[in-house]
């Protein structure tokens, strides 16, 4: 997933980062803007997990079907 796209796209993803990350608001989704690096530090503020355990997530959920 190149995340330049999802960026560029961020109104058509983020509705699948939410549906993906239940716990993130609009408010979240507003500040992550299509920013990985961002969208790393709120999954591990509002999950309260690792950074490398949110990078797993993330990978999985670049390599998910659809």
């Amino acid at each position: 997933m190149n995340w330049d796209i999802v960026k560029g796209n961020w109104k058509q993803f983020r509705g699948e980062v939410k549906a993906y990350w239940g716990e993130l608001t609009n408010d979240h989704l507003d500040v992550i803007a299509g920013r990985r690096d961002v969208l790393v530090g709120k999954i591990q503020e509002i999950y309260g997990i690792t950074r490398d355990e949110a990078e797993q997530q993330i990978k999985r959920f670049e390599q998910r079907d659809g």
